[in-house]
């Protein structure tokens, strides 16, 4: 197969425009009828159950583009890509179990907030910009390829550039008139369609391909197999720890995906919330990394990988049903797309214009309007130079292993060493950004690592090297310049204390433990990495 062209049929178009018609209704609704206070917009009153906490940690890391880019890299590697996915189930625990209370007792409605409590405003101010940063370069670019490769290749009518460009000025003018406090009801109704439409995927491609057996005859051994030698190009085990540091980024300091457990009744829904995301993430082998296999089965010569989502689902789906999975993978991925873009006008205002400038709210507004606009722009231009990594998951994950770790550095050790100070947090983010984003463009994007006779270090190596710098000048800077306890790090900072009471105390009754459903999702990830060791 060639270059992929996907035919859609009348009914299909039509079901595409209902459906688009139907969510931006839907959207517009929400947004009325909520409460306009800033606690119920972003936090939901802090009322949120632990099964809604779940299933929304799980649908906001289920955006369009990580179908793409899951089941596109499983195409392209094989089963070792799932080790992004029990990896993130592993974080999950840590996170209910040992940052989330920190997060709570803080009270604070956003992760930038809770450095600015646990070390000073210049770490706060020097992670929000790392976020800008990564909206532009990751968030919004990545969403805007994967929309634009969909797009180009469902109709003639629109290449790569020009499906970027639509799809950004649609997503803009939406951010900009508003309805964003619906996102998460989309997003959930989004992702629950694309699970639906992977299932059905998953099975109906067994069946074409004879089954579970013929699924595995004939691939390389290689793509059987989550840990691979040390010299493999796509993700040795030595990386793996690099993979979880990536982890932590997503599910605990990530605000998009944190903001869920923010907003939990009290711990213990938010605690129990994120370990039922976790338990959500271990199907995805049978949703989005077989489904890969299955692809490159059938269609084993697809242009490029990110393709095998949208052939699977135009060749295997009945007309009708396929412009259904394409109108939810194209809205999923404009949900990522205005929820970046208002982040980043939200941080431009709060984090760098207000502090200096008491402006009026209509004055804030017209910024943030402005600064979507540029994020947007920027996001169409940027975007299609995506193409030139071998998938969108690819570019993700290396994106974010050269400024990832110092930040979680930041976080993690802030949490359990009380000495840390802010001199060490914000200067161990600033190595961050002004390392890694250079590492990454040099090593990653050009070839002027490699011309200068440099070693081929794998992007999840450079993580753990960056991590264990973050980790020297972190402690040096702040030993340094030690100074005394700010008076409410005792409320930020894990004690032993809460550690006995933690892992000590038997929960009554036993199906409401935290510990226990921890210790059966651990059970059930060793499970899985053993089945495919």
């Amino acid at each position: 197969m060639g270059e992929a062209k996907f035919d859609l049929h009348l009914i299909d178009y039509g079901i595409v425009v209902v459906y688009f018609l139907g969510i931006l209704a839907h959207g517009l609704y929400v947004s009325r009828k909520s409460g306009s206070g800033a606690d119920a917009y972003f936090l939901a009153g802090r009322t949120l159950p632990w099964y809604l906490i779940g299933f929304s940690l799980f649908a906001s890391n289920m955006s369009g583009s990580s179908f793409v880019g899951l089941m596109g890299g499983a195409y392209d590697n094989g089963v070792v890509i799932y080790n992004y996915e029990w990896t993130a189930a592993f974080v999950l625990i840590l996170f209910a179990i040992f940052i989330l209370p920190s997060y709570l007792r803080a009270k604070v409605s956003t992760v930038p907030e809770f450095l600015e409590a646990r070390y000073d405003v210049r770490a706060r101010r020097a992670f929000s910009l790392f976020t800008i940063f990564a909206i532009l370069f990751i968030d919004s670019a990545g969403a805007l390829y994967a929309g634009g490769l969909v797009i180009s290749n469902v109709t003639e009518y629109l290449n790569l550039w020009t499906a970027v460009a639509v799809l950004a000025l649609v997503a803009g003018i939406y951010t900009i008139l508003g309805g964003l406090s619906a996102v998460v009801v989309t997003d959930t109704v989004q992702a629950v369609l694309l699970i639906i439409a992977a299932a059905a995927l998953f099975w109906l491609g067994l069946d074409e391909i004879g089954g579970w057996e013929a699924m595995f005859a004939d691939v390389g051994d290689e793509k059987k197999h989550l840990i691979l030698p040390a010299d493999h190009d796509f993700l040795p085990w030595t990386g793996i720890w690099g993979v979880i540091l990536l982890g932590f980024y997503y599910f605990a300091i990530n605000q998009f995906v944190v903001q869920r457990t923010l907003g939990a009744k009290d711990l213990k829904q938010g605690q129990i919330g994120a370990v039922f995301a976790g338990f959500l993430k271990l199907p995805n082998l049978f949703l989005l990394i077989l489904p890969g296999l299955i692809a490159l089965k059938l269609y084993p010569d697809l242009e490029t990988p990110d393709l095998a989502f949208p052939t699977l689902a135009f060749e295997l789906m009945p007309i009708g049903i396929r412009g259904l999975i394409m109108a939810a993978l194209i809205a999923a991925i404009m949900s990522s797309l205005d929820s970046a873009m208002n982040s980043a006008a939200t941080l431009v205002v709060k984090d760098f214009v207000l502090p200096f400038r008491d402006i009026s709210e209509s004055r804030q507004v017209w910024i943030g309007r402005l600064v979507t606009g540029l994020v947007m722009i920027f996001g169409a231009l940027y975007a299609p130079m995506i193409a030139g990594f071998e998938s969108l998951f690819g570019y993700f994950q290396s994106s974010l292993s050269y400024v990832v770790p110092t930040i979680v550095v930041v976080y993690i050790l802030g949490l359990f060493i009380p000495w840390l100070n802010g001199n060490g947090a914000f200067w161990t983010i600033i190595f961050g950004l002004v390392v890694g984003v250079p590492l990454f463009i040099t090593k990653e994007v050009t070839n002027i690592w490699l011309d200068a006779g440099l070693p081929d270090i794998h992007y999840t190596i450079m993580s753990s090297i960056m991590m264990f710098c973050g980790i020297g000048l972190h402690m040096g800077i702040s030993a340094a310049t030690r100074r005394a306890e700010k008076e409410n790090i005792g409320d930020l900072v894990w004690s032993m204390d809460e550690a006995k009471d933690a892992f000590l105390t038997i929960e009554r009754p036993l199906w409401k433990s935290r510990i226990l459903w921890s210790g059966l999702l651990s059970i059930c990830l060793i499970s899985v990495i053993v089945w495919f060791w």
